[in-house]
C-alpha cells in the first residue's frame, strides 16, 4: 500500500513539474508546486460546494439538530473538513515534502494556519470594505494576495518547517 501511495505522489509531482518550464525564469518549483496545490483544492472546493449545495442539500435549510443554518453556510460546513484534509495532504506530500516533523503536529500547526487565514479574511475585509470604503470584490482581491503570503510562509516556515 505504501508504494501505491508513493506512485500517487511521484504522478502529481510530475504531473506538475512537467508544466512548470514557461515559469522557470519567474518563480521558483517549490511555489509553483504550492500554487498549483492551492488553485487544485480551491477548485475542489467549488466544484464539492457547487454538488453539496444543488444536489445533496437540494438548496434547503441543512438542519443539524442542535442548529440549522442557511443552504449556503450549511454547505460551506460540510464541504470545508473535506478541502481542509486535501489541502493538508496536497501541502505535507507535494509542496512541503522536506519536513521532519511529525505528522499530528504539522495537522495541528496547519489547523493554526487556516484558522489565522480565516481571521485574516475576516480582519481585512471588515477593514477595507466598512472602513475603508472599498468595494467587496477588490477587496476580497487584496485580501487573498495577504492570506496567500500569509499561508505560504507559514506553512513553509511553521507548519512544515524542514
Amino acid at each position: 500500500m505504501h508504494n501505491f501511495f508513493k506512485k500517487i505522489q511521484q504522478s502529481i509531482i510530475s504531473l506538475i513539474d512537467f508544466f512548470y518550464p514557461p515559469f522557470k525564469k519567474i518563480i521558483p518549483i517549490n511555489i509553483f508546486r504550492y500554487g498549483v496545490c492551492g488553485v487544485s483544492n480551491m477548485v475542489l472546493d467549488w466544484v464539492l460546494y457547487f454538488i453539496v449545495f444543488h444536489f445533496v442539500v437540494n438548496e434547503q435549510v441543512v438542519d443539524f439538530k442542535i442548529i440549522a443554518f442557511t443552504p449556503h453556510i450549511g454547505t460551506m460546513f460540510i464541504t470545508f473538513p473535506i478541502t481542509f484534509i486535501t489541502g493538508f495532504l496536497l501541502s505535507k506530500y507535494i509542496s512541503f515534502r522536506g519536513s521532519s516533523i511529525v505528522s499530528k503536529v504539522q495537522f495541528f500547526r496547519y489547523a493554526l494556519v487556516v484558522f489565522g487565514c480565516i481571521l485574516i479574511n475576516y480582519v481585512c475585509l471588515k477593514l477595507f470594505v466598512e472602513v475603508c470604503g472599498f468595494f467587496p470584490t477588490p477587496s476580497k482581491m487584496l485580501t487573498t494576495l495577504f492570506t496567500v503570503l500569509f499561508s505560504y510562509f507559514s506553512q513553509k516556515n511553521f507548519t512544515f518547517k524542514s
